[in-house]
């Protein structure tokens, strides 16, 4: 769960969003826009990651220039990885989800969360059209999978959890990560603020029956890195997984039923 902060007003909902996340015991991150939009206090700050919450960089005014020019870009690039230091973030997301993969090697994060799978309502189209993460160079991005909030509420004018649920559904079907975009600035009035609140249910119990992880991005992205770096070794007539994180591992056996391709999981844990 990720929250973009693009106003004053969404900035000071965000003790209030926190205290709707913490009821339900899920954390988020919160990328902020370090320039112009609002003022950005250390208390403001502070405040969120004393809750344990995650703080990220938000592109760097959200003008929607920042991948127009490249010399623009590289001059922006070194303001934005200045605050990326001074806030503590390991993670990026560029505005209005505008994006560039080959320039993003100048940017100082972990992490990046900058690419839809899918863009048909976005204003940049197209999409990395997978629901994994996977490098760009040395930064792991973490796909957008979930429709965002503003596209539901004010472009399909839809306040139910029908289609969250069925990307849900989609996603998990693929044991792939589903990653939601929420604006604290959107969901301020209460019709809102309700569907996003019967989404973090839907997470809960999801969760209550150990179906999905609710991990922030940072968890993702130190996961993911673990992952990569295991080997799988045939030892005493069975393969096992060894590594950095191997105890969270299990070993998947593919085989094809009715010409399809499943997985069978290891029940015990490495």
């Amino acid at each position: 769960m990720t929250h973009d902060v693009e106003t004053e007003s969404g900035r000071d909902f965000c003790s209030e969003l926190m205290d709707i996340n913490d009821r339900r015991e899920i954390k988020s991150s919160f990328q902020i826009v370090p320039e112009k939009r609002y003022a950005v206090a250390p208390a403001f700050l502070n405040s969120i990651k004393d809750r344990s919450f995650e703080i990220n960089v938000h592109d760097l005014n959200h003008d929607g220039h920042l991948f127009s020019q490249y010399d623009r870009f590289r001059n922006r690039a070194d303001r934005i990885n200045h605050y990326g230091r001074e806030y503590g973030a390991a993670g990026f997301r560029a505005a209005v989800l505008y994006r560039n993969p080959d320039w993003l090697g100048a940017l100082e994060f972990s992490y990046d969360m900058s690419f839809p799978n899918v863009a048909h309502l976005d204003p940049q189209r197209g999409g990395c059209c997978t629901i994994m993460p996977f490098f760009i160079g040395q930064i792991l991005e973490l796909p957008l999978t979930a429709t965002q909030d503003y596209s539901l509420f004010h472009v399909l004018n839809d306040y139910s959890l029908d289609l969250w649920k069925r990307q849900i559904a989609l996603v998990t079907e693929k044991h792939g990560l589903v990653s939601f975009i929420v604006h604290p600035d959107y969901i301020i009035e209460n019709r809102a603020r309700k569907t996003y609140e019967n989404l973090l249910d839907y997470l809960a119990l999801l969760r209550s029956d150990n179906q999905i992880w609710v991990p922030l991005p940072g968890e993702v992205n130190r996961w993911w890195r673990q992952r990569g770096k295991m080997t799988l070794r045939f030892e005493s007539g069975k393969w096992s997984v060894h590594g950095e994180g191997s105890e969270r591992a299990r070993v998947a056996y593919g085989t094809l039923i009715d010409g399809k391709l499943q997985y069978i999981f290891d029940t015990a844990i490495a």
